[in-house]
């Protein structure tokens, strides 16, 4: 496996190699998300000179550039009269999200990296195993479908196959689709786009063409409240911030997922979304009348459950919701860490989605080789708090009472005291994705000099 994804690659690679493809080798000097004193991360506003001194010896290994990270910010923070901060467990219940001033935490991060490791660049392009993985997955799909053209949907043949198979294999679908909409299985952006409707047959409602467009304008305007349509709305946090609230969400999440943006922002309906549209009912109707409707809803039920209470799908918590928020102050200027990653053995089955800080820093790194970058620049990535286990985010987000949608950091407008950047003078402009976009406006720029050199 290496050998093919370092074939043509530089030598200088070869010492990065000793660990399985899907899993990085994990940091040791940080301990889980969900059991850390986060205080390293958060900072201290104290002044005292132990505090300083922890502070320059954490950032020594960093390069020098302007700094926007939190370890950072907690030093400029600790030199301003900023007020004592008050943490989450000092109050009955948080009813507002996270509002920072500052610019995301990902491109000045990979300007740090690209700085320290010039060489990551040589990690970016498309991933041609993608094709045939994927390609696995849907015979696989189609396959039990069709063993299961006969069973009653209720039975508990069909329910538990949805479950362990069909939920598992349409989480790998639609992460499929994540690494097609940042053209990485592709070298010209057309295939991919073409390829991801292939990829969501087993989906069964087209999803493809809508997803690729929201999602780059995640990466590029991250917790913009106007702009990133993964941020839960305010009615969402009012209306589901209970127990019973947080338990409907985790369900019922894919809905969430696919009705939001609607509301949120609105984006043109091109020929690709209509052709997704048209060759998915196409199959569909050819799946109903050759197999009978239990078999396309396998694949319906498949994609419910895929999106649902499952250890996979602990990844659209994992990625973005601050855990740990009775360790947060919410009257600071130091916001908390925004993106968390993943290191277990369900990167296997997600496309390494689980390196969620990598892919943020670099989106235009393939899956086969986001553990490399964790590796070659594990001095940035050791001291991030992350997860162990996806199963224990859902738990903790349903059952903790201080974890809640209002657990996230946003960028806009704010209804509350902290007052937070002003929104995109051109929102139009903002919603813009090209053909050739991947999230990675820095590496892209750099890929189009070269090749004009």
């Amino acid at each position: 496996m290496y050998s093919k994804i370092l074939r043509n690659k530089d030598e200088a690679f070869s010492s990065y190699t000793t660990g399985p493809f899907y899993l990085p080798i994990k940091p040791q000097n940080y301990s889980p998300l969900h059991k850390s004193d986060s205080s390293d991360i958060l900072g201290d506003t104290s002044t005292d000179k132990s505090s300083s001194a922890e502070d320059e010896s954490s950032s020594e290994s960093f390069p020098d550039s302007s700094p926007s990270s939190v370890l950072s910010a907690s030093e400029t923070s600790s030199k301003t009269n900023s007020p004592e901060p008050i943490y989450q467990d000092e109050l009955s219940k948080r009813s507002e999200f996270l509002w920072t001033y500052q610019e995301e935490p990902h491109r000045t991060r990979r300007m740090q990296i690209l700085k320290a490791h010039p060489e990551v660049t040589k990690l970016c392009g498309y991933e041609p195993l993608t094709k045939y993985v994927i390609s696995g997955v849907v015979a696989l799909q189609f396959l039990t479908a069709y063993f299961l053209r006969n069973s009653p949907i209720f039975s508990l043949k069909f329910l538990l196959t949805s479950y362990v198979i069909g939920a598992t294999a349409n989480q790998n679908v639609f992460l499929c689709i994540h690494e097609l909409s940042h053209n990485l299985g592709f070298k010209k952006p057309l295939h991919n786009r073409l390829f991801s409707i292939f990829v969501n047959l087993p989906i069964g409602i087209p999803y493809s063409a809508s997803f690729r467009p929201y999602h780059l304008i995640h990466h590029k305007h991250l917790g913009h409240a106007s702009l990133d349509t993964d941020l839960p709305t305010t009615m969402e946090a009012i209306v589901l911030q209970n127990v019973a609230g947080k338990a409907f969400f985790a369900t019922f999440q894919i809905f969430f997922y696919a009705i939001r943006p609607m509301f949120v922002m609105k984006l043109p309906f091109t020929y690709i979304h209509l052709l997704n549209v048209i060759v998915q009912l196409v199959v569909d109707y050819i799946i109903v009348k050759a197999w009978g409707m239990r078999a396309l809803l396998y694949f319906i039920t498949s994609s419910f459950l895929a999106g649902s209470l499952h250890p996979c799908a602990g990844h659209f918590i994992a990625e973005h919701y601050v855990m740990n928020i009775d360790r947060t102050p919410i009257n600071s200027d130091i916001p908390p860490p925004e993106t968390y990653s993943y290191y277990g053995v369900l990167n296997l089955f997600t496309y390494n989605v689980g390196l969620h800080n990598e892919h943020h820093d670099f989106p235009f790194i393939p899956w086969t080789r986001l553990p490399l970058l964790t590796q070659i620049a594990r001095e940035f990535y050791e001291p991030l708090p992350y997860h162990t286990s996806w199963t224990k985010v859902i738990w903790d987000f349903v059952l903790d009472d201080k974890v809640s949608l209002w657990c996230r950091v946003k960028r806009g407008g704010s209804s509350g005291s902290i007052q937070p950047i002003a929104k995109a003078k051109n929102l139009d402009a903002a919603k813009t994705v090209r053909d050739e976009d991947n999230g990675d406006e820095d590496i892209e720029k750099s890929l189009r000099a070269k090749r004009s050199e």
